[in-house]
């Protein structure tokens, strides 16, 4: 497959339009320069980093690739003015932004020559950002890891509803760990992915080895959103997951969820190993997941699997 026309490879310069989601304790230098050495585009998760680690991450990034690579800006976290300031003097310049406005980056991002992708979970805030200045959006369906929006809309139900609603070129997110998921994508109206769950099980993912290997166990229906009256996000179940139900049940309120989760839940539990009291962020394509390649293995049976589905589908 050729991908010379297609605007996603030419807005970023990549080979493959093909985005690593910038997870946090998940995307570090090691990961991001394999997957931009690979032909995709390799995204430093900043949310989980202090400035001062993040300039260190970008420094190393930038000596382990010498291909395009981002940044993913969580602008509502409390540091992101200060990420954004560093990703600037640093030379980034492809940012992905999420959790909150694209207005609040944008004028010095487009100073500065950025390309600027934004998260949205919804075809209204997809219009929002390309009136907003970004060059592209990632959709992200609830299947997805991590953080996600209330409206529990799936990629395949959100995706061809942000290809209708805006000119710009979309981006497929949640539930694609596979070649033929990111054909579906495609088939969709989508002009590339973003893979997070199957990236953060590859040998070079900065995840704890405990970690991954309760993510390898998963099953079918091992995740589920919770947490929606503080900030939703899709877990892994364990014992703080039997914990966080049983709080939900009873009518928990957010304030209280909060103080449950307390400071430093996810780190405790995907980048220090403690897989039953920490929290364990992974999307439903976990339950599909059972190996951890290296990324340009990964990379090479995605691409594969690609062509063989367009292939079967041309045939059939």
């Amino acid at each position: 497959m050729s991908w010379t026309d297609n605007r996603l490879c030419k807005l970023l310069g990549v080979d493959l339009p093909v985005i690593q989601g910038g997870m946090v304790y998940m995307s570090g230098a090691k990961l991001v320069a394999a997957v931009s050495n690979a032909g995709g585009l390799g995204l430093l998760g900043s949310g989980s980093m202090r400035p001062e680690l993040f300039r260190e991450q970008v420094r190393k990034t930038r000596r382990l690739t010498d291909r395009p690579f981002g940044v993913n800006i969580p602008l509502l976290f409390p540091n992101s003015r200060e990420i954004l300031e560093i990703s600037l003097e640093e030379g980034i310049r492809i940012v992905v932004t999420s959790a909150g406005s694209p207005r609040r980056a944008m004028g010095p991002l487009k100073a500065a020559g950025c390309t600027v992708l934004h998260v949205v979970a919804n075809p209204a805030l997809a219009v929002k950002c390309e009136d907003a200045g970004c060059d592209a959006v990632i959709c992200e369906g609830f299947e997805a890891g991590g953080h996600n929006g209330r409206e529990e809309l799936t990629s395949m139900v959100l995706v061809p509803q942000c290809v209708r609603a805006v000119s710009i070129p979309v981006v497929a997110a949640g539930g694609i760990a596979s070649g033929a998921q990111w054909a579906a994508a495609m088939a969709l109206g989508a002009e590339g992915v973003q893979i997070g769950s199957r990236f953060a099980m590859t040998e070079e993912s900065s995840g704890h080895s405990a970690y991954k290997a309760k993510v390898a166990a998963a099953g079918f229906g091992d995740t589920m959103l919770m947490l929606k009256r503080h900030v939703p996000v899709r877990m892994l179940r364990n014992a703080f997951f039997d914990r966080v139900a049983e709080f939900e049940a009873r009518g928990a309120s957010g304030d209280e969820l909060a103080e449950l989760l307390g400071k430093g839940r996810a780190r405790r539990g995907m980048l220090e190993g403690d897989v039953e009291d920490g929290e364990l962020e992974i999307g439903q394509v976990s339950g599909m997941i059972d190996d951890i390649p290296t990324v340009a293995a990964l990379m090479l049976r995605l691409a594969h699997e690609y062509d063989q589905t367009i292939n079967r589908l041309a045939r059939s």
